[in-house]
């Protein structure tokens, strides 16, 4: 429960609640639209450093001190946001709530799942994993009724709505770690080209996602001209997409192994993206909006579980690991925030540009991981 609300936090409202806030923000004159965007942009920033922090600041101080003082950065964010200071208040407040979801994505899990059996893990993943996909779902539910009080009520809502979720996780966090299992003497050297690879796909699979999670509402109340509401209801399928791709992508992944799960979801992330782009009508965007959703939260446990493949007799070294890679993905995807933002403005406002980059990024992961795995078939295991 206590990581849930982490995500829930962190990564479900600190960051996902800003896309249906973004043409409000704009059409109540608080920004223009290309520095709406660029703060947008700023949270994907913040969260990269506290991907690069996280760790460092909870060995400094006690691990469950750091997981609230997290929760409480990113709750009062929302309430600083409630007042139009300037852009560099946004900004700093903006960037400080994705830092806090940065070092909750780094610690919270590894936090918990040690304490859980074995045999249960799986499950606690995708339920910690929900809770990112929950916080898309109010977003997209709670910021169109809070919207009808006012923007300045709704970001003070949504940090009450977080202030609620601290409370609730403040006393339930471990104060402990267990002792980590040492390597397997018997355990081959550890894959690092095939590490590599999957490093530089989980960061191009972030970046493929930008367009969607920035844009996708704007792109419907603005640029297909349906209003706040219609694309805050595609923001829902999204969450709801979010929601359940955890659970459904590690059942594919049980049945398939998380190597092959993982060049699947790359091929249908490819074909989802692409879909605004190529105005196939109302059915085809839902379906991008859900799917796109699914593998947002969905990608990473299947990336978690490829990790513990290529390292299976290296406790140590996979948490190493799935910190490299979550770094990785903070830094590609705060890279594209920053470019797909410039070249909305640059273009005049042009989505299909961004949601086609966005389908070139999940193509170019799913083209590495081919070539990885050809390659390792021909160089010894110790080589790659």
């Amino acid at each position: 429960m206590c990581a849930f609300c982490a995500s829930l936090i962190g990564i479900g409202l600190a960051r996902f609640a800003y896309t249906p806030l973004l043409p409000a923000v704009i059409g109540a004159h608080w920004f223009e639209p290309s520095a709406a965007a660029y703060l947008g942009a700023a949270n994907l920033a913040g969260y990269l450093a506290g991907a690069l922090l996280g760790r460092a600041i909870s060995s400094r101080l006690s691990l469950h001190v750091t997981l609230r003082l997290m929760m409480l950065v990113a709750m009062a964010a929302f309430f600083a946001c409630a007042w139009p200071v300037g852009f560099l208040w946004f900004f700093v407040w903006r960037f400080a709530a994705g830092a806090a979801g940065g070092t909750l994505m780094v610690l919270a899990a590894p936090a918990v799942l040690p304490h859980v059996p074995p045999a249960r893990r799986g499950l606690a993943g995708g339920v910690i994993f929900m809770g990112v996909g929950v916080g898309v779902v109010a977003s997209g539910t709670v910021v169109p009724l809070l919207l009808r009080e006012g923007l300045q009520q709704t970001w003070i809502g949504l940090g009450a709505i977080c202030l609620l979720l601290t409370v609730i996780a403040w006393g339930g966090w471990p104060q402990d770690a267990p002792a980590s299992q040492p390597a397997s003497p018997h355990a081959h050297a550890p894959r690092q080209g095939r590490l590599r690879a999957l490093y530089v796909e989980y960061a191009l699979n972030a970046g493929g996602w930008v367009p969607h999670m920035i844009f996708l509402v704007d792109f419907v109340a603005r640029g297909l001209h349906q209003g706040i509401a219609a694309g805050s209801e595609y923001w829902v399928l999204f969450g709801l997409g979010a929601t359940f791709g955890p659970v459904l992508a590690g059942h594919l992944a049980d049945r398939a192994g998380f190597g092959a799960a993982l060049r699947l979801a790359f091929l249908i992330e490819a074909a989802a993206v692409s879909i605004p782009a190529l105005g196939l009508g109302p059915a085809w965007l839902i379906a991008s909006s859900v799917i796109v959703g699914a593998f947002v939260t969905g990608t990473v446990p299947l990336v978690l579980g490829r990790i513990g493949e290529l390292l299976p007799h290296h406790p140590a070294q996979q948490k190493a690991a799935w910190s490299v890679a979550t770094v990785c993905f903070a830094l590609c995807q705060a890279s594209a925030a920053y470019g797909f933002s410039f070249l909305f403005g640059w273009s005049g406002g042009n989505y299909a540009l961004l949601f086609v980059l966005g389908t070139a990024a999940m193509i170019a992961a799913l083209a590495i991981d081919l070539i990885a795995g050809v390659l390792s078939r021909r160089v010894p295991a110790e080589a790659v």
